[in-house]
């Protein structure tokens, strides 16, 4: 069996977009767009909502044909994307996972009942090879870093969420690893600790990644290149999303005066002409401009961006604090999730929450918003204190059969019309998105929206969890910019580190039941999250290791059972073919060919035993530093 993924590293090109043409109900998306992926690349895709990505992302799965030109792979190239999450089922996420790499699943059945001593040394080889023994450990790493413990990945895909699920789609793609992994906007689903470990994932990744993403941390540090969609085309550029992004502004400055001045050129010519045309002396000088004009390759102006807003009402000024907790503790049902909570908010703060997904973020979040109420201690709260709250799930809870006229009409029915629709215009919700209803809007139109009815009522405190999902970057850009001039308190969860490092001021840590300030900057924080789960601690040479736990020392001591058994299954295939091997009448004249056959298979199960007896020696070594 040939190993497609290494024979593709030798092509050079992953994708070869070629002068393709597509339109959706008759508006074209594409118009002669070309493009060139080598392979092993990371690349960006980004362009406006609603120009193509995704369209392009289905093209190249063959799940929409052409109308012109030609997307070409590698033959045999595996693409893998997250289309949807996985179902809920009773299987556990691990096997989940491991399903996902096909082609050892189905060598691990095949070597339960392989009988033919060729074919099992084939697949022992094979397995070596693709390093199937490691899968577990493997698998179980990249639900780890997606925010699952060891024991819920031991849990059915039923017990948990949509968006949780969507999670172990992704696990299950990045380890079946394709040769082009298609990731559309992945870090919606995941928390700021998920979506850095990803960051770190995919920028190691050995083959050729396009993600769609509007997260300017991952297409910075993950990617090695952006392919912009644009006007119907696409543009390759080479390096970060930050170089991509500058390198655009001055190509676009430099069009804009190139068109300005050949303007003035066109206005100058036919200035002249309109004022010698019917003079006769000057006819002829007047008809050489006309040449001229009728030559003259028009260089189109780039068009502006529409203005990304969002306005933000302001509220009065409040004595601090605005909140303060006293020993305060707070929960579900009897369970206390979060305790000795000492906090104070004043109105000027701006507070990221950091802490891995579970640690308590959106109960400190509903405990603040009123949502729940204490457990135990004191919660002290301005008297007129107007607080704002906007998380996913509302986006979620709209009304999809309303427009956004409605939803705020039904907020402010005494309000004239004009000055409501004049609010959601200060949203970036024009007259069409005002009356269009909720179910055709798009993702980032009904955050807009969510937003906005957040901050009707002018809120002294705006606590916003995941507030950028479905945004894109014009948009998180325009957030920044008004949360930076809204003068009341923000409260901020999110998984994009460019807006917590330009809103946040402050940074709190939620963990082990405690709120606590993190004195270290994102950037610290960031590295704290790829290197270890607790802060580093100085050690002296003397320090002793880490004893390793139960569960690990259980773990070494399975994987060093079923190398001790791959050795043993080896050794008798091996002494099998010792004996055909031994037989005098397998070398009798004109059995030349069958001689080669089973010396051929000898070789490859003798490879086969050093491979497997290596990995047990190493599987040994570890279990006995382990026990020691």
């Amino acid at each position: 069996m040939i190993d497609a993924a290494c024979a593709l590293r030798h092509t050079g090109v992953m994708l070869k977009i070629s002068d393709i043409t597509y339109s959706i109900e008759g508006r074209p998306l594409f118009e002669g767009a070309s493009a060139t992926i080598p392979t092993g690349h990371k690349v960006g895709l980004v362009g406006r909502n609603g120009a193509g990505k995704t369209t392009l992302f289905r093209l190249i799965r063959q799940e929409l044909s052409l109308e012109g030109g030609q997307i070409s792979l590698p033959a045999r190239a595996r693409i893998g994307g997250v289309a949807q999450e996985v179902p809920s089922s009773e299987t556990s996420l691990l096997d989940t996972v491991l399903a996902a790499d096909t082609e050892r699943a189905e060598l691990m059945a095949e070597a339960e009942t392989a009988s033919d001593p060729g074919r099992i040394a084939e697949i022992q080889t094979r397995l070596a090879d693709i390093d199937a023994w490691s899968a577990e450990g493997r698998a179980s790493s990249i639900l780890r870093g997606l925010g699952f413990d060891a024991d819920e990945q031991k849990m059915p895909c039923s017990a948990f969420s949509g968006g949780w699920r969507m999670r172990v789609a992704l696990a299950a793609v990045l380890f079946s690893q394709p040769d082009l992994l298609l990731l559309d906007e992945p870090t919606n689903y995941l928390d700021l600790e998920g979506a850095l470990w990803l960051e770190s994932y995919l920028a190691k990744y050995p083959h050729t990644v396009l993600i769609i993403s509007h997260d300017r941390g991952l297409l910075n540090r993950a990617v090695g290149a952006i392919l912009h969609l644009d006007n119907r085309k696409l543009t390759l550029w080479q390096g970060p999303y930050d170089q991509f992004a500058r390198q655009r502004a001055e190509q676009r400055a430099v069009q804009a005066a190139q068109a300005k001045k050949q303007e003035a050129r066109r206005a100058h010519l036919q200035s002249f002409v309109d004022r010698f045309k019917a003079k006769a002396t000057k006819a002829k000088q007047a008809q050489s401009r006309v040449k001229m004009l009728e030559k003259m390759q028009p260089i189109t102006a780039p068009e502006e961006a529409a203005r990304v807003v969002f306005t933000f009402p302001e509220p009065e000024e409040l004595s601090p604090p605005i909140v303060a907790t006293e020993s305060a503790s707070v929960g579900y049902g009897d369970t206390v999730v979060l305790s000795r909570l000492n906090l104070r908010i004043d109105q000027d703060d701006r507070i990221a929450l950091l802490g891995k997904n579970g640690q308590g973020k959106s109960t400190l979040s509903k405990l603040l918003s009123d949502r729940l109420s204490p457990m135990g201690g004191r919660v002290t709260k301005a008297s007129k204190l107007r607080i704002g709250y906007f998380a996913q799930h509302q986006v979620d809870e709209l009304h999809v059969d309303e427009t956004p006229l409605q939803h705020i009409q039904r907020e402010r029915p005494d309000v004239h019309q004009s000055k409501l629709r004049a609010k959601l215009a200060g949203f970036g919700l024009g007259p069409d998105q005002a009356d269009t209803v909720v179910g055709r809007l798009s993702g980032g139109q009904k955050a807009r929206l969510s937003l906005l009815l957040a901050t009707l009522d002018a809120p002294h405190m705006l606590i916003l969890d995941e507030p950028t999902n479905h945004l894109d970057i014009e948009s998180r850009e325009a957030l920044v910019e008004a949360l930076t001039a809204y003068s009341g308190a923000v409260i901020l969860v999110s998984h994009d580190m460019h807006l917590l490092s330009m809103v946040a001021d402050r940074l709190w840590l939620v963990r082990d039941g405690r709120v606590t300030p993190y004195d270290d900057d994102l950037e610290s924080y960031r590295k704290l999250l790829l290197t270890s789960d607790k802060p580093a601690e100085k050690t002296t040479p003397t320090a002793k290791p880490k004893r390793a736990s139960r569960d690990d020392i259980l773990a070494l001591r399975s994987e060093v059972r079923k190398c001790e058994a791959r050795v043993e299954k080896l050794t008798e295939m091996k002494e099998k073919l010792d004996g055909i091997l031994a037989d005098p009448t397998l070398y009798e004249p004109g059995k030349g060919d069958e001689v080669a056959k089973w010396r051929k298979k000898h070789a490859e199960v003798m490879d086969g035993l050093d491979r497997a007896e290596a990995l047990w020696m190493d599987a040994l070594e570890k279990l006995e530093t382990a026990e020691a």
